[in-house]
């Protein structure tokens, strides 16, 4: 008990928290409406605050619960076929980037997370969309550059979004992929991160209290969803919002280096 009693004076500690609490509950809305994008804004945001392998476990821990929550609701709309080896080369690939979120400065994972949330967000507004054959060794390369990226950064999902959106499937498919693919990835991500000793106990608790506004914001974004099937709007919406936080990021990385 005295135990948790310092973790929660050490979390509480500043208006940290307070303000996690608030980018904790529109990633929310962001995840349960879109499918995707709450780790990409907290990731930078939530690095500045705690640290970057803190951040880590903190977003993927919170992701994890929320994944329990929409998995049930769209696992039957989910292309198993596509996901199952992409997942596996994924998990293949996380000791890697456990490695570099242990070895590479803090200012460089920020400035890092927010090149690559700008940079998909242009993608993504551009129009471009991946061309080639959805082929098993292309997955599979998907799979393992994305496993990397989320143990370094908690932000494995923009190759896995250009490609899972690359084709011509209605959102409800697009969003149930995305969601089962963070379902699936994130058990052991948790694990590695844990066991390699590079996060404590702390980034855990801090995801609990963070967890019921996710969870709260999840649902709300979830319930604005249904019945909507626009595709545009529930890319422009998370999109914009995207941009927004990975500017931030490189600006904030700029004055600090």
């Amino acid at each position: 008990m005295p135990d948790i009693a310092a973790h929660l004076a050490l979390i509480f500690d500043g208006i940290n928290i307070w303000a996690a609490l608030g980018v904790t509950f529109l990633a929310g809305l962001m995840r349960g409406f879109a499918g995707f994008g709450s780790a990409m804004l907290m990731a930078p945001i939530f690095a500045m605050l705690f640290g970057s392998a803190d951040m880590v476990v903190t977003v993927v821990a919170i992701e994890l619960i929320v994944s329990f929550q929409l998995f049930p609701q769209v696992r039957h709309q989910a292309d198993w076929k596509l996901l199952t080896p992409m997942s596996i080369a994924a998990c293949a690939a996380m000791p890697l980037g456990v490695w570099l979120l242990a070895n590479v400065d803090k200012n460089a994972i920020i400035t890092s997370v927010s090149a690559v949330i700008v940079f998909f967000v242009v993608i993504m507004w551009s129009g471009w969309r991946y061309k080639g054959r959805r082929s098993q060794p292309a997955t599979i390369l998907v799979g393992a550059i994305s496993g990397a990226m989320m143990a370094t950064t908690s932000v494995g999902g923009p190759p896995v979004l250009l490609y899972l959106l690359s084709g011509n499937d209605p959102p409800q498919v697009n969003r149930a992929n995305i969601v089962t693919y963070y379902f699936l990835t994130q058990f052991l991500l948790i694990a590695i991160v844990m066991a390699s000793g590079v996060a404590g106990v702390t980034a855990l608790i801090r995801a609990a209290i963070l967890l019921p506004v996710m969870v709260l914001g999840a649902w709300v974004g979830g319930r604005a969803f249904q019945g909507i099937g626009n595709e545009q709007l529930y890319r422009q919406v998370a999109l914009t919002i995207l941009f927004a936080t990975g500017v931030f990021g490189l600006v904030r990385g700029f004055f600090m280096a």
